[in-house]
């Protein structure tokens, strides 16, 4: 048994958590690791990270609040391995509630005594300006191949916003190869149902329950008073293309946030799809609360 420990080493009470939990494990003869959540903010390819993740881990406890969970998804969300979050941060809705003590919650996940939540995620392929389309019929004018199309992992959505300058962008939605709108706004939010407490919800779009496996759409302020919100299904894939200007006096420019993180691109994005990853993420839930019971808690 190997267990990864994640700490927000911003937080005082985390830290703190951080030593409780290390002298138990130490006590129980369970090897462990412990990293802070600033190292896991981009891929983990170099450092401790990288390390303890080639080793093999059985568990990740993660110390924080829900953003430092999306952060260690990233690392291990497609791993198999369950995630244990104990909260130390505000909101919480994707951790456990810390009242009853680390260990007496670590010691739970440890015996089996917790409940696995199977969270479906995110796999997002983005294609940039000049870059071949795999998935399209066109090809880039000079006929050569790409360097490689860019895949990210997410656990709550992908947005895709106005960009720096501050215009409105136009772009075209379609699900699984049917156009469904040529539409211009702030942007649009796709999200899983984990994600649909979040941005989504707060874009307008529905509250969805964590076990569904289909995409949440939501456009950002659009510039239409006939805009809905789509549910799909789960083998959809989403795609979002993006128009350059009617003017052609400045480029198409859009800003892509994946849970949160701005990603930055060398040309400006073209197209963007969004499909269910094929592996889920495993949440660990200690004395479940039903979702219905937390949103009625949370939102109402």
């Amino acid at each position: 048994m190997f267990v990864l420990v994640v700490r927000n080493n911003s937080n005082s009470q985390a830290q703190e958590a951080s030593l409780v939990l290390g002298a138990y494990l130490g006590m129980q003869g369970i090897e462990h690791a412990l990293v802070q959540s600033c190292d896991l903010t981009g891929p983990a390819e170099v450092g401790e990270v990288r390390r303890v993740i080639e080793r093999g881990v059985d568990l990740v406890v993660v110390l924080g609040g829900d953003g430092t969970i999306l952060r260690t998804a990233r690392q291990v969300g497609t791993l198999g391995v369950p995630i244990l979050g104990i909260n130390f941060g505000r909101l919480g809705f994707l951790a456990n509630a810390s009242d009853d003590g680390v260990v007496a919650i670590v010691a739970a996940a440890l015996a089996g005594d917790v409940v696995q939540e199977r969270r479906a995620n995110l796999r997002i392929d983005v294609v940039c300006e000049g870059e071949r389309d795999p998935w399209g019929d066109e090809e880039d004018a000079s006929g050569e191949q790409p360097d490689g199309v860019r895949t990210f992992f997410a656990l709550n959505e992908l947005a895709v916003t106005r960009g720096a300058n501050g215009r409105l962008i136009d772009f075209s939605l379609g699900v699984s190869g049917d156009r469904v709108a040529d539409m211009r706004g702030d942007g649009v939010v796709v999200a899983t149902a984990t994600g649909s407490t979040g941005y989504a919800l707060s874009a307008g779009g529905p509250l969805v329950s964590p076990g569904y496996d289909g995409l949440v759409v939501v456009p950002i302020a659009p510039h239409t008073l006939h805009s809905r919100s789509i549910v799909t299904g789960e083998n959809d894939v989403v795609e979002v293309a993006l128009a350059a200007s009617p003017e052609g006096s400045y480029p198409r420019e859009a800003s892509l946030f994946v849970d949160g993180e701005l990603i930055e691109f060398p040309m400006p994005v073209r197209h963007v799809y969004v499909r269910r990853g094929e592996r889920p993420t495993i949440l660990l839930r200690y004395q479940r609360e039903g979702f219905y019971e937390h949103i009625a808690k949370t939102f109402f």
